[in-house]
């Protein structure tokens, strides 16, 4: 039996999303409703605010994602999968209530998605032939991690970051520089104008295991200026992300080497930078294995990956309960879970 047709719904932060895939993970639609405009104002995002426009957006993003996907049968697909963890509470229970009060009106099975678990799969609708093991590099706002991925459902965690993830690094060294929100883009776009070199910012334990810590970067970059009010900013911005790009390529390649991976998977928002793409690329070439860098739109939230991830846990799991509830600090669930694609 064929997968079945799968609405996804991806609410976790400040993206309203939603997303049609039908078998072979073959994205029919994927629709995203973006708030940048209402957090901007206050320099990244606001809770209260997100789970309000959740509500205004959730319905009509929807309904677009089935139309452009042309299901229009009864029921218009054969399964609903939202994201259940990790994210903001609020904006959570509205992806998650719909989700669950679809399924009861469609009367089809309801999944809910790790959205950690979600990225990973992502990289599966650019790259279906992928070969594993593979290490992923997933850094978001939220989260910066090196995960092995020996095969579908089965994850080991090699590291994370110990405090700011590298996304919010990005945010916050954006914010005190007056370059807006969200950070990562205005940074990357400065940046580009900018002298890498000009400052010798920290890399911080670069040569010590997997894990992260890009708290005492943001310091370095603020003690900086502070010295030299007058710095290019072009040039602290670039040195800055210079720092975080270095680490991260730098761990990530020791990873894939000890690990004996087939590739480097990017995954996540902060997988849009335009360095880290590069670097990323350039580091496997030299290494010889696969460079996996997802298109735009994979890096950022959406409900294609989440629908993938939902009808892949469906066939390997079954249907989630419906008492299932939403979980803000959801980890995604490591070992030898079920093997295949």
């Amino acid at each position: 039996m064929s997968d079945p047709l799968v609405l996804g719904i991806e609410t976790s932060c400040d993206e309203t999303a939603a997303a049609v895939v039908g078998p072979g993970r073959e994205v029919r639609s994927s629709v995203v409703a973006s708030q940048v405009d209402v957090h901007a104002r206050f320099g990244g995002v606001v809770p209260e605010l997100a789970g309000r426009a959740h509500l205004e957006l959730l319905v009509p993003v929807i309904a677009e994602a089935l139309e452009r996907a042309g299901a229009d049968g009864h029921p218009p697909v054969g399964a609903v999968a939202a994201t259940s963890g990790p994210g903001l509470m609020g904006s959570l229970l509205v992806g998650l209530s719909h989700a669950k009060a679809l399924s009861m009106a469609w009367a089809v099975p309801f999944v809910g998605v790790n959205h950690l678990e979600g990225h990973l799969f992502a990289s599966l609708l650019d790259h279906p032939d992928l070969e594993w093991p593979l290490v992923v590099l997933l850094v978001s706002g939220g989260h910066t991690m090196l995960v092995l991925v020996e095969g579908l459902g089965r994850y080991r965690l090699l590291g994370q970051t110990l405090d700011d993830a590298a996304g919010e690094a990005f945010d916050k060294v954006a914010r005190f520089l007056g370059l807006g929100y969200p950070g990562g883009p205005a940074v990357d776009r400065v940046a580009a104008g900018g002298d890498s070199g000009a400052f010798a910012f920290p890399r911080a334990m670069a040569e010590k295991g997997y894990d992260f810590s890009f708290s005492g970067l943001k310091t370095a970059v603020v003690r900086a200026v502070e010295r030299e009010p007058s710095a290019s900013t072009p040039d602290v911005a670039a040195s800055f992300q210079e720092a975080v790009v270095d680490v991260l390529v730098t761990k990530a390649r020791r990873a894939v080497a000890a690990t004996g991976s087939k590739g480097l998977c990017l995954a996540g928002g902060v997988a849009a930078n335009s360095l880290l793409r590069a670097r990323v690329e350039a580091a496997c070439v030299e290494d010889e294995v696969a460079a996996l860098v997802p298109s735009q739109a994979m890096c950022t939230d959406n409900a294609a990956m989440i629908a993938a991830a939902g009808q892949w846990r469906l066939a390997h799991g079954g249907p989630s309960s419906l008492d299932l509830g939403a979980d803000p600090n959801l980890a995604l669930a490591l070992g030898a879970g079920t093997p295949g694609q």
